[in-house]
């Protein structure tokens, strides 16, 4: 199934975003997440893309395994990084012959060490000229990131939105945001991409703090990703308490995501960092409380995130 389709059908849309394991050991303990995971029915799921070639494999392979194997619908991520057009195309055609109906595409960042990203010989600059490629020629539905504070190369947001609206323009089908810690980011975010013509639906990204070091991770990789004081401050004072740290963590994505389907976003696309307990038990509660019957949309302009 199209992703688009599956936003039109599917209110609200829970999904789950996994990243490719290095060995075969890794690979079992995600296929033991996702059987944890597969009860709660996501309409589809994610496999991001990395830079090796042996890690890029194992993304065609886990998407056609969770496709066949699992029966969920499964979306490739696919980045300019590292590819020729020839590299992208081959890439592509196995995901086609896969039976692989959605794409996340992305320029992806430059390799460790690298000040700035450089295309590959007969390779791709940017996101949008990898959307332009698949959509001209292939008949995938293909979905794109932004970024609700900006991206790490944008100089301002303004610049930053005419980047996004040249991936709809292309062909997005949808957007899944990057993580962010404070609803305002998102809410902010769609009130100017409406306000651009940007109609598409606008996926909130979720990663719910479960690990001191992530949140350290998380701050060394994209400054402009803030964490609320508060936040920040009562994770590390459970810093020699890791349940604890779960708790918190679980509790506050939980607020956040209560808060963004009252107020109109589509679904929640959560970034799991390959562990299904604290995705589970906030996709539990959501379906319990079910905060999107009673819907408070702000405004006309976030009421379209809905209507996609």
């Amino acid at each position: 199934m199209k992703i688009s389709d599956a936003l039109r059908t599917t209110f609200p849309c829970f999904s789950f975003e996994f990243f490719p394991p290095r060995n075969d050991e890794g690979t079992a303990a995600l296929v033991e997440t996702l059987t944890r995971l597969r009860p709660l029915n996501p309409p589809f799921v994610s496999v991001t893309y990395g830079a090796g070639g042996s890690t890029r494999q194992r993304t065609v392979e886990l998407v056609s395994r969770f496709k066949v194997d699992f029966g969920i619908e499964a979306m490739a991520h696919l980045t300019c990084v590292g590819s020729s057009r020839a590299d992208l195309r081959a890439t592509l055609n196995r995901l086609a012959a896969a039976g692989i109906d959605n794409i996340m595409a992305l320029r992806g960042d430059a390799p460790k060490g690298a000040s700035e990203f450089v295309p590959s010989p007969d390779g791709l600059a940017h996101a949008t000229d990898l959307i332009e490629l698949i959509t001209r020629d292939y008949a995938f539905d293909v979905g794109g990131a932004c970024y609700p504070e900006g991206h790490p190369e944008s100089p301002d947001l303004t610049h930053d939105l005419e980047w996004v609206a040249r991936k709809v323009a292309v062909g997005a089908k949808f957007l899944v945001t990057q993580a962010f810690f404070d609803n305002i980011h998102y809410f902010a975010f769609v009130e100017r991409a409406r306000a651009r013509g940007i109609t598409v639906p606008i996926i909130p990204g979720i990663m719910p703090i479960t690990d001191l070091r992530v949140m350290r991770r998380i701050m060394e990789l994209d400054p402009r990703t803030t964490i609320p004081d508060a936040l920040k401050r009562d994770i590390e004072r459970r810093a020699e308490n890791p349940e604890a740290v779960v708790e918190l963590g679980v509790a506050y994505a939980t607020l956040q995501c209560e808060e963004l389907l009252r107020c109109g976003a589509p679904g929640v696309h959560f970034y799991t960092l390959n562990r299904s307990p604290a995705t589970s038990a906030i996709v539990s509660a959501l379906r319990i409380t079910q905060p999107w019957l009673n819907a408070r949309l702000p405004s006309p302009a976030l009421a379209q995130t809905a209507a996609g």
